[in-house]
């Protein structure tokens, strides 16, 4: 089925499964407004018209280098400023991440990311991290990284390598950032992302919610990713975990619904995009889960961890795939 020359109307809405850049802050406001069945039935009907409903992307995620980032993230265990516990390494050795990825493809995952605890790499921290990409890439694996901020130059180097994905998330809205971060601006964030397009390179950004933001947050950071240069090729979804130690250890949970609903309106707003469940998922009972999927999602990251907090097991997720119908996407013989 293809929704691409359709409309629904819902709630004075109309709705397509056609990539729009010119979402107007008040139809996204609406969007989350509508009562849950007719949203659930729209952005279903919606990810139906574009992808296999019963695919879900697999991914998984290695921390290549854990801690002692300068930077101020009030959700962050891996910050200098926070007294978190968190167990620090440098950059991990190459035959590790080669074990790493070997392991996660053979679970299933078809993208293996790499995540580092930079504000932003130096020149010379992008060699091993080229080697990484390219051992990635030789497994028949897309490949990802997040670094932080990127400098000229350095977006072109990951391209050359063979990088496929780059991962910025913008965390929040504008207006709510300085509560949650001062030491970089959603300016650089932006400009980051620029970069990474401008390389070639796919986009993955997205949020985390839960961190004792408005609806009107969540409505801001929504549009914004779907007003971008080009919709983000993914857009994960983080619930917050909260970690002892953190500025955010004590937030309020967000309500399970409203989870549901911030993936139903990004399936909406970006048609075309990966919407990933990605942190808090191993706190979600798998009738949320469920929902989740059902709203649009269409992506989770496979292993116990990311990067330092908890994730379902292997085994957890391919029981909850097995009782939903749902089947990993297979490796491209393209990737």
């Amino acid at each position: 089925m293809s929704t691409e020359h359709e409309k629904i109307e819902i709630g004075g809405l109309s709705i397509t499964g056609l990539p729009r850049r010119d979402w107007r802050v008040e139809e996204v406001a609406a969007l989350f407004a509508l009562p849950f069945n007719d949203l659930l039935y729209a952005a279903h009907w919606v990810h139906r018209g574009t992808f296999d409903a019963n695919t879900v992307q697999v991914s998984t995620l290695l921390s290549i280098k854990t801690g002692r980032c300068p930077e101020d993230c009030a959700y962050c265990p891996q910050s200098i400023r926070f007294a978190t516990g968190v167990a620090e390494h440098d950059l991990v050795p190459l035959e590790e991440v080669r074990s790493a990825a070997s392991r996660a493809r053979a679970a299933g995952a078809t993208r293996f990311c790499m995540g580092a605890a930079y504000r932003g790499p130096k020149d010379k921290d992008l060699e091993p991290i080229i080697a990484m990409i390219k051992e990635v890439k030789a497994l028949g694996m897309e490949a990802c990284v997040t670094l932080g901020l990127l400098h000229d130059g350095q977006a072109e180097r990951l391209a050359a390598a063979g990088l496929d994905f780059y991962n910025h998330n913008l965390d929040t809205s504008a207006s709510y950032y300085r509560q949650i971060i001062t030491t970089r601006t959603y300016a650089d964030r932006l400009d980051t992302l620029s970069k990474v397009r401008a390389a070639g390179i796919k986009v993955c950004c997205g949020g985390i919610v839960g961190m004792g933001e408005s609806r009107a947050d969540r409505v801001d950071l929504l549009q914004t990713l779907a007003t971008l240069e080009a919709h983000p090729e993914s857009v994960p979804i983080n619930d917050l975990v909260p970690v002892p130690g953190t500025p955010l250890a004590d937030a309020e949970e967000l309500d399970a619904f409203e989870f549901v609903r911030t993936i139903a309106v990004a399936r909406i707003l970006m048609p075309r995009s990966q919407v990933r469940l990605s942190a808090g998922r191993s706190a979600f009972s798998d009738e949320l889960q469920a929902l989740c999927f059902f709203a649009g999602a269409n992506s989770i990251f496979y292993g116990d961890k990311l990067l330092t907090t908890d994730n379902p097991s292997c085994n957890d997720d391919a029981a909850l795939f097995a009782r939903l119908g749902l089947q990993p996407e297979p490796i491209h013989p393209s990737s």
